[in-house]
């Protein structure tokens, strides 16, 4: 059984307005997505557009553009417009320039690829540590802590974060897991109880199997965390605690790629968390695991002097 409740970010005043329509935009209807998809690629000229005239440009009607504007949880479009201006007008001209170059473009050159790629995933994880939910994130820290295990899902290129996440809790001693295969998963879930954690990693969470697991961990009474770029996609309906990345993409650098620095922001702050509510524990696990390990490490040599 799922339970409806608000998420993260979506409605947060403190979090940019085009980082919030990220995050809704795949959960949006089609007449509504135009609007939020407008923004998106003219938020500076949208800023300054009549309601009638983002109606037009979107081809919708202004009730549509109310409608949205209640999506998103503000008042009224000339709340959005003044959150939007806000907004444009405390970004510095380099990011008022990448944002109107846009995506990669094929008469793009190397070094230009490479500017627009570092300033993507800069803003990733920017923008990512400004939608993070606080709050949310202290009580997953807190779970974290009191479960006897900790399982984590994710499949694809979420596999990676999800193997990364429990390398690092299982350094500083925390009973942790990682499944990469959808089966194991499952199995995983079903021995689950009220006693462990269920933490599920989805840019989009859409991807079937890792709902799938979170679903049955939650029906066993664990925990469940999503770490997602969708607040309010079936992923998260699962999950009792939603942690919100905000991931931007690129033609070359799609969910399957472009979220990793997102979700790696969020894990480290995770893991940090629990190190430091479990400070004297968790240094004493570092020095061991280090100590572990530190003879299989090549000597350094010194250069010859001739």
């Amino acid at each position: 059984m799922t339970t409806e409740h608000a998420a993260p970010g979506t409605t947060d005043p403190a979090v940019p307005l085009t980082v919030r329509i990220r995050g809704l935009l795949p959960d949006l209807q089609p007449a509504i997505r135009r609007v939020a998809e407008q923004i998106l690629a003219r938020p500076a000229e949208v800023a300054a557009m009549t309601i009638s005239d983002l109606a037009d440009a979107c081809d919708t009607s202004e009730t549509t553009v109310v409608r949205f504007c209640r999506e998103l949880g503000v008042r009224g479009y000339p709340q959005l417009r003044l959150a939007l201006a806000s907004e444009m007008g405390g970004r510095s001209r380099t990011d008022a320039a990448f944002e109107l170059s846009g995506d990669i473009a094929p008469g793009d050159d190397l070094a230009s690829v490479v500017e627009k790629i570092s300033y993507a995933d800069a803003r990733s994880v920017e923008d990512t540590a400004k939608a993070l939910s606080i709050p949310e994130l202290e009580a997953v820290v807190h779970a974290l802590i009191a479960a006897d295990r900790c399982d984590i899902y994710g499949v694809g290129a979420s596999s990676i974060v999800a193997a990364d996440l429990q390398q690092k809790l299982h350094r500083i001693g925390q009973v942790a897991f990682s499944f990469p295969d959808p089966h194991q998963a499952l199995v995983s879930a079903a021995l689950l109880d009220e006693r462990g954690i269920a933490i599920a990693i989805s840019h989009s969470g859409l991807t079937a199997d890792t709902i799938d697991s979170l679903a049955l961990a939650r029906a066993n009474g664990a925990v469940t965390v999503a770490i997602t770029n969708a607040p309010r996609s079936p992923l998260a309906r699962e999950a009792d605690h939603v942690l919100t990345t905000a991931a931007r993409e690129t033609t070359f650098r799609s969910g399957a790629t472009g979220s990793r620095l997102a979700q790696l922001t969020v894990v480290d702050c995770l893991f940090v968390g629990v190190a430091q509510q479990t400070y004297e524990r968790s240094l004493d696990a570092l020095q061991l695991t280090y100590d572990a390990v530190r003879d299989r490490r090549q000597p350094t040599r010194r250069p010859q002097r001739t």
